[in-house]
């Protein structure tokens, strides 16, 4: 299965612990880092096949929400190479896991 990037981004840093926690926890997704994006905003980033990270995100904002402010939560499917170029997002850009 291709990857994809789940990202969720909550105010604070307890809220994107708790939803990092829950997610890896969740399914079989690798948390590739988080990044602080200013005015308290967290965001968590993980990376897995399509299905692992739906769900890994869907339990990473249920958890989150308990905890303080979800702000948005969004998966990308399949992103473009360029995506991997501009954001090497835990991964070095060119390289395929399959080959």
């Amino acid at each position: 299965m291709a990857d994809a990037l789940g990202m969720i981004e909550v105010r604070g840093f307890v809220g994107m612990v708790e939803a990092a926690d829950a997610m890896v926890k969740a399914a079989k997704v690798e948390l590739i880092g988080y990044e602080k994006t200013g005015g308290g905003y967290v965001t968590a980033v993980v990376r897995g096949d399509v299905a692992a990270v739906k769900a890994a995100t869907e339990a990473g904002q249920r958890a989150a929400e308990r905890v303080g402010e979800v702000v948005a939560v969004h998966v990308i499917p399949r992103p473009h190479v360029n995506v991997d170029a501009a954001l090497p997002l835990g991964r070095t850009p060119g390289m395929d896991k399959s080959a």
